[in-house]
């Protein structure tokens, strides 16, 4: 991915930082943002000390901010080559404790900021990258079974999962551009109080997805940890 300029929301923890991670291993020119510029530090000092094949840098991002998405994408598109060739929307939010935020005990202030971070927060990721945009890139969002299964105690975060996939579904059918989403499963991060598999056994899911996965697989669809790794095998 030499000379691929990548863009990464939520790009200082969890399966964001892993994706990071993967993609500079790929060569690529990475872009990460999020809310707290001392976690954009330390995660740009520490990728750079691991001496990966890209280069890497920050800028303070919170997605609910439609003027910090713009300023995000124009400036990741003039860091590298010119424009982006991938976006990963990782940039999320769970209030509560995992499973245990029913949705009749929701809180509007909990189901509104829900909502702006996980999903309005995708549309405005998407929105203000498409300007930027080169032939062939792509937009990645990372998903749940949660978005379409009903499971008891995940209230608005489910809702908001939700919204996002049909927020990629919308960018799909509209834009020239391959947007998709992947499930990669339940992951060990904050969001899940830590229960699941490591991000980094699935960051390479997305390098994959950004350059060998099949358009009519990915557009406007979800794919699963087992495509993946049947494809790759």
């Amino acid at each position: 991915m030499d000379e691929s300029t990548v863009v990464i929301t939520g790009g200082t923890g969890g399966i964001g930082r892993a994706v990071a991670e993967a993609f500079l291993e790929a060569g690529a020119t990475v872009v990460i943002g999020a809310r707290d510029q001392s976690r954009i530090d330390e995660t740009v000092s520490a990728l750079e000390e691991a001496e990966k094949r890209g280069t890497i840098t920050g800028i303070r991002t919170d997605v609910r901010d439609e003027f910090d998405c713009e300023r995000l994408l124009e400036t990741a598109s003039k860091t590298g080559a010119a424009g982006i060739d991938v976006v990963v929307a990782c940039a999320g939010i769970y209030h509560g404790e995992s499973g245990s935020t029913p949705t009749d005990d929701e809180s509007y202030s909990r189901f509104d900021d829900h909502w702006r971070t996980n999903a309005r927060g995708v549309f405005a990721t998407i929105s203000e990258a498409l300007p930027h945009l080169n032939d062939g890139a792509r937009v990645l969002v990372p998903t749940g079974r949660i978005a379409r299964e009903a499971q008891s105690g995940y209230g608005s975060y489910a809702i908001s999962k939700a919204s996002a996939e049909a927020v990629v579904r919308g960018f799909a059918a509209d834009t020239e551009y391959v947007v998709g989403c992947l499930e990669p499963g339940q992951l060990a991060t904050p969001l899940t109080n830590g229960q699941g598999r490591d991000p980094a056994g699935v960051a390479a899911m997305f390098v994959w997805a950004a350059t060998e996965c099949e358009r009519e697989t990915l557009d406007g669809k979800v794919v699963g940890l087992r495509t993946w790794k049947q494809e790759t095998r």
